[in-house]
């Protein structure tokens, strides 16, 4: 079953597609960013991210999609700007009609490592890991989302 983890942002947007034949064998099809300035107006960077999300979805056939949840910020700017990207990615994964899972970053952590509290270089480590890759991910975004793509595998088996 192939799977589209996306870690929501409105600057950049990562997104990591694998394949999923059982718990055990996951295999990574590919990965991504979606970007946008800060300088493009909101809507042009919110239609940006459906645009490049729905050639994703298209090229890939996504059979479900795991999102990261909404969660605190030190500022409200930053919780403002990624909820509107969540809604973008939201509304496009609905018109497609694929089922949509959420997890919250500890839980991604959780799931990945066993440790709540794990860093971003021992996510990227166990994504690099459990994916058999030679590299680690980069950048950071799209190895969060293949995080979220694999906690959905270890969350729904």
């Amino acid at each position: 079953m192939i799977i589209l983890g996306i870690d929501p942002g409105l600057s950049i947007t990562g997104w990591g597609i694998v394949d999923m034949f059982s718990r055990d064998k996951i295999s990574l099809i590919e990965y991504g960013c979606i970007k946008t300035t800060h300088s493009t107006p909101l809507i042009q960077r919110l239609q940006n991210i459906n645009r490049e999300l729905q050639f994703v979805i298209n090229n890939y056939k996504p059979k479900a999609v795991a999102i990261e949840e909404l969660f605190f910020f030190k500022t409200s700017k930053s919780i403002v700007s990624l909820g509107e990207a969540r809604g973008a990615i939201i509304l496009t994964v609905s018109l497609n009609k694929i089922p949509l899972f959420e997890y919250n970053p500890k839980l991604v952590k959780i799931a990945l490592t066993g440790y709540g509290s794990a860093d971003k270089r021992q996510i990227q480590y166990m994504v690099k890991t459990l994916l058999k890759l030679e590299n680690m991910p980069t950048p950071d975004d799209a190895a969060d989302a293949l995080a979220i793509a694999i906690c959905h595998i270890n969350s729904s088996i």
